[in-house]
């Protein structure tokens, strides 16, 4: 009876563990330091946020214990609850770092605004984090003062070895003052990504490899065309790189429920929580022991308004929340009348205009150059505070003044006018100008859309030379104003823009409410 009890229990292990095996990755990117469901814009709920993110990730769980949680990057900046708690010297931890731990995140790539909050903040942060930081293609300096990333973690989950790789947008030192980033340095993403899977290979031999990057696609999928692919590595990585399985990335607050790239399955979950990326791989044992991989499929789960917010997030978040409501209710300014950014990318306005006359003013500029961030931006008329000031720039840009000729100008104008036929351009990447007058002809070609462009009541010569306000991002060349990259820089704010909008109109005591109307958009 003992030996038939053993052959019984033998063979009822075997069959356990020639059953498949189904592993599920869940991912967000680009949180931005949303942690409650709040839009700091109205004041009023969104759907978003880490703590309504939460209430997905344990429903998941619940019924697929077999999960790993991931994070992307861009996590710490971007919102009133993050900058304020920075700026307040408070020890008690980093909110989205305590949030979480809470939900137990198994790791979490370093994206490029980590850098804004400073190296302090972000060795606080990081400190605060009960998981660990990932960049593969990010180094320190030899004699540097930095902690260096792990490029890589792996994970044994239900017998099945899950290797996670860190890779970040290499293109960071041309958007971040060297101060911001110490003795990091930033190496090409493929080099690092196929030293990694070396290093994998040798010593870990893992089943399944997924990659979490903070960088874009890089290429269209549906013409091919490149889109800023020094910055935006993700479709390189797929096509270049053997032995990955998957890459969840972010950066380009896009979203792709799943696209196969050279067999390679590409995710992107929105960004600031409004959904969770969920892939799942099912593994088969492999007939020489250890796993081959079967299926695998991907989709994002949304955030809504019935998505219930996590109360024990939510309790968390309550003191950093009342701090960063308390401060956005500071007075600032008055408006003589209400004013909306409904059609700022089709008409001059007064919102978009706010923002011009603060750079042309502290950058000592001819022209300037901004986008409009959030076309649902509004003014009230009377008493305005931080937060309707704050809504106008969310984020923490600094302002540049560099030296530039009419040319640039004009080339960046006609980049900016790609927008109105490509749908694949985001309005953020949509700048306009002030300080010169001029039209935009949407029935021309691409390249051919700017008419009577004007400067100082004259045509504008192309040799013109001139002292151009912009942000750090637009003078490294993102969103394809290459005509920036590699001006000289005259001068740098040591504020971000934000700050300078906020400490202008606090000394002007009002806003203006009229546009210059130097723009108009034909057709």
């Amino acid at each position: 009876m003992r030996r038939t009890l053993a052959l019984l229990l033998f063979a009822a292990c075997d069959l356990t563990a020639a059953s498949p095996v189904t592993i599920t990755v869940l991912a967000t990117t680009d949180l931005h330091g949303n942690l409650t469901p709040v839009d700091y814009v109205t004041g009023q709920p969104a759907p978003l946020g880490l703590a309504k993110i939460a209430t997905l990730v344990r429903q998941v769980r619940a019924a697929s214990p077999n999960a790993i949680l991931i994070d992307c990057g861009d996590t710490i900046q971007g919102t009133p609850l993050e900058g304020v708690y920075q700026s307040s010297g408070s020890t008690v931890g980093d909110p989205m770092m305590r949030a979480m731990n809470l939900l137990r995140y198994d790791a979490m790539t370093v994206g490029n605004h980590e850098y804004n909050v400073g190296l302090a903040n972000l060795a606080r942060a990081r400190r605060d984090a009960k998981f660990p930081w990932l960049s593969a293609n990010t180094i320190v300096a030899p004699g540097g003062a930095q902690r260096a990333y792990e490029p890589f973690i792996v994970k044994t989950v239900a017998g099945v070895k899950v290797a996670i790789i860190g890779i970040t947008t290499p293109v960071i030192p041309i958007w971040e003052k060297p101060e911001n980033l110490g003795s990091y340095r930033f190496t090409a993403p493929a080099d690092a990504l196929r030293a990694a899977l070396a290093t994998l290979r040798r010593t870990q031999h893992p089943d399944l490899v997924i990659v979490a990057a903070h960088s874009g696609l890089g290429r269209n999928l549906e013409t091919g065309a490149l889109e800023e692919p020094a910055e935006n590595v993700v479709y390189q990585l797929a096509a270049e790189v053997p032995g990955i399985n998957a890459i969840v990335y972010g950066h380009s607050h896009s979203q792709l429920e799943g696209r196969l790239v050279n067999n390679v399955l590409l995710v992107q979950p929105k960004n600031w929580g409004a959904s969770l990326a969920r892939l799942d791989f099912t593994f088969d044992p492999a007939p020489n022991g250890g796993w081959k991989l079967g299926a695998a499929q991907s989709h994002l789960l949304p955030v809504s308004a019935q998505t219930e917010a996590a109360p024990d997030l939510m309790a968390l978040a309550k003191p950093y929340e009342d701090a960063a409501q308390r401060y956005l209710e500071t007075p600032v300014a008055t408006s003589a009348q209400p004013l909306s950014a409904a059609r700022g990318r089709e008409q001059d306005t007064a919102v978009v205009d706010a923002i011009q006359r603060v750079q042309l003013q502290y950058a000592e500029a001819d022209v300037s150059f901004t986008a409009l961030f959030n076309p649902e931006v509004r003014v009230p008329q009377g008493q305005i505070t931080v937060r309707q000031i704050a809504a106008l720039y969310p984020y923490d840009n600094e302002l540049f003044a560099i030296e530039g000729t009419g040319k640039m100008v004009k080339d960046a104008l006609e980049n900016s006018a790609r927008y109105y036929s490509n749908t694949g351009i985001p309005g953020f990447n949509c700048d306009m100008a002030e300080g010169v007058d001029y039209e935009v002809d949407r029935a021309r070609p691409e390249g051919d859309r700017i008419r009577n462009l004007r400067w100082k009541g004259k045509p504008l010569a192309p040799d013109q030379k001139l002292r151009i306000a912009i942000n750090n991002y637009r003078a490294g060349g993102s969103g394809g104003y290459t005509m920036f990259q590699g001006a000289k820089v005259l001068w740098r704010s040591s504020e971000g823009i934000r700050e300078l909008l906020i400490r202008y109109y606090t000394e002007k005591k009002s806003i203006p409410t009229e546009p210059t109307n130097n723009w108009r958009l034909l057709n």
